[in-house]
């Protein structure tokens, strides 16, 4: 007769079930749906400081291998550990899957923000690979055409930085987005460091779930 197996210990199987939701938390973070923090008021009105949101990752596609910066524990400014994915895999986060769509204008993207890939950005979608951006008394002109999009209309863009001057016309090279704030006077964006790789886009914007009387889904 077959022995009876001996039953798992309570530890065992309370272990065990922490690292299954953890597994699940990580894969439903990398390719489902991500929280977001908004930690400065370069989206205002839209979104101001605070407010916590989810990012759709299916709208665009996940990335096929989630980018991974994490330091841990600094001494004298640099950190004790950093963990990256092996040299071999970084051509697999340049990859995505299917998605349901692609970037559009006037959508709001999470990005890696391409100056320092350790940091995401939020910003709205202006212009995407291909097109050309003026900044005229305020407002967007895509391949010398005004833009009407209420999202974009309702803001005053001012003439900034290196790719935003006035009477500058910027080419939008293939393959990237050109992205700016809601609140055209305090965000650093596009018009100053230029443009976002699609492929270092993260998801889309979506929804607002906290504060409470901030729950809304996001324009």
């Amino acid at each position: 007769m077959p022995q009876n197996k001996k039953p798992k210990s309570q530890l065992r199987e309370w272990v065990e079930s922490i690292l299954i939701a953890l597994v699940l938390a990580v894969l439903i973070r990398s390719y489902f749906i991500q929280p977001f923090k908004i930690p400065s008021g370069s989206m205002r009105m839209t979104l101001i400081e605070g407010d916590h949101l989810f990012v759709d990752k299916w709208s665009y596609g996940p990335q096929l291998l989630p980018p991974m910066f994490w330091d841990i524990g600094f001494q004298e400014g640099s950190p004790l550990l950093s963990l990256r994915w092996p040299n071999a895999l970084l051509p697999m986060t340049q990859k995505r899957l299917p998605g349901l769509g692609k970037p559009r204008r006037g959508d709001i993207i999470v990005f890696v923000y391409p100056v320092d890939p350790t940091k995401d950005f939020i910003k709205r979608l202006i212009a995407v690979g291909g097109e050309t951006v003026e900044i005229k008394n305020g407002a967007i002109y895509i391949d010398g055409k005004l833009i009407t999009d209420p999202r974009i209309k309702r803001t005053y863009y001012y003439n900034r930085g290196d790719y935003g001057a006035e009477g500058q016309t910027v080419h939008v090279p293939p393959g990237y987005v050109f992205v700016m704030g809601d609140n055209s006077g305090s965000s650093y964006d596009s018009r100053y460091w230029g443009f976002v790789p699609e492929t270092s886009i993260i998801g889309k914007a979506d929804f607002i779930f906290w504060p409470l009387d901030r729950i809304r889904i996001i324009q």
